[in-house]
C-alpha cells in the first residue's frame, strides 16, 4: 500500500471502531475507505468484517457489565447473533452485495425510523402481550421470541454487509422492551462483536480477506473502538439517542444519493 492507502484505511478503520462502540454505522467510514484503496468490492466487505471485529469486542468488553444484566436474555441474543452471522457470512459468499447494496438505503430508513419512535412502538408490543397473551399487568420486562428473530434477522444482514447494523440492533433491542440507553448500546457492542466474529472467521476461512489491509484496521479499529466505547458511557441516554437517530439520518441520505442519484 502506498503511504495514503496506509492513511486512508487506517484513519477510517479508527473512526468506525469509534462509531461503533458509540451508535453503530462505522462501516460507513471504513468499506468506502478499502473501496477507495483499491479493494474489491466483496473482498472489501469482507476485509472490513476482519478488521472491525477486534473494536466490536473491546467495546463488548468496556460494557460487559451492562450487557449482563439481564443474563439469560442476553446468552439468547448471543447465540441467534452468532447463527446470524454465519449464515450472513455465507450468503454474502454464495451471492456477492451487488444487489443487496440497492437496498441499503431503505433498511437504514426503516431501522432509523423504528429507533426514534421505539418507545411508543414498544408501549404498543407491550399492550400487545398483555392483550392477547395474557401477560401480568405492569410486566415490562424485555424479551420474547418475536424479539430473538428479529435479532437473528438484524445478525443475518450483519454478516453480509454490516452497513448500519448497529442501528438496527438498537431499534431491535428498543421494540423489544430495552428502555435503558447504557444498556442498549452494551448489549449491541455484545451481539455485534459476536456477529462479526463468526462472519470474520467465515471469510478468514474462505480466502476472501485482503491482510495487508485487514492488518492496519485490526490495530487502528482496536483503538477507536476502545475509545468510542469509554467515551460513551460518560454521555447522557438522550444525547446518545440524539446521535443515533441523526446518524442514521445522514446514513440514510448518502446511501440514497450513492446508490440512486449518482
Amino acid at each position: 500500500m502506498m503511504g495514503s492507502q496506509w492513511l486512508l484505511v487506517g484513519g477510517g478503520a479508527f473512526l468506525a471502531g469509534g462509531m461503533n462502540a458509540l451508535a453503530g454505522g462505522g462501516t460507513f467510514f471504513s468499506f468506502p475507505a478499502l473501496l477507495a484503496a483499491g479493494v474489491p468490492p466483496v473482498m472489501a466487505n469482507a476485509t472490513n468484517t476482519v478488521g472491525l471485529c477486534p473494536a466490536s469486542l473491546a467495546g463488548a468488553w468496556a460494557y460487559r457489565r451492562e450487557a449482563w444484566r439481564h443474563g439469560s436474555w442476553a446468552l439468547v441474543l448471543a447465540l441467534f447473533s452468532l447463527v446470524g452471522g454465519l449464515a450472513g457470512g455465507l450468503l454474502l459468499l454464495a451471492t456477492g452485495d451487488a444487489a443487496f447494496s440497492r437496498l441499503i438505503p431503505w433498511l437504514l430508513l426503516i431501522a432509523t425510523e423504528l429507533f426514534a419512535f421505539s418507545r411508543p412502538i414498544a408501549h404498543l408490543v407491550a399492550r400487545g402481550k398483555q392483550r392477547f397473551l395474557g401477560a401480568v399487568q405492569g410486566d415490562r420486562r424485555p424479551g420474547s421470541p418475536g424479539g430473538a428473530l428479529l435479532q437473528l434477522a438484524v445478525a443475518v444482514y450483519g454478516g453480509f454487509f454490516g452497513a448500519g447494523m448497529g442501528i438496527l440492533t438498537l431499534a431491535a433491542l428498543s421494540i423489544q422492551g430495552f428502555e435503558d440507553m447504557q444498556e442498549l448500546n452494551a448489549l449491541k457492542n455484545l451481539t455485534s462483536g459476536l456477529n462479526y466474529a463468526v462472519s470474520a472467521l467465515t471469510f478468514i476461512i474462505a480466502g476472501a480477506v485482503s491482510w495487508p489491509h485487514a492488518l492496519l484496521m485490526l490495530v487502528t479499529g482496536l483503538a477507536g473502538g476502545y475509545g468510542g466505547a469509554r467515551l460513551a458511557r460518560r454521555i447522557p441516554g438522550p444525547w446518545l439517542k440524539a446521535l443515533v437517530v441523526g446518524l442514521g439520518t445522514l446514513l440514510t441520505l448518502i446511501y440514497f444519493r450513492k446508490t440512486y442519484f449518482l
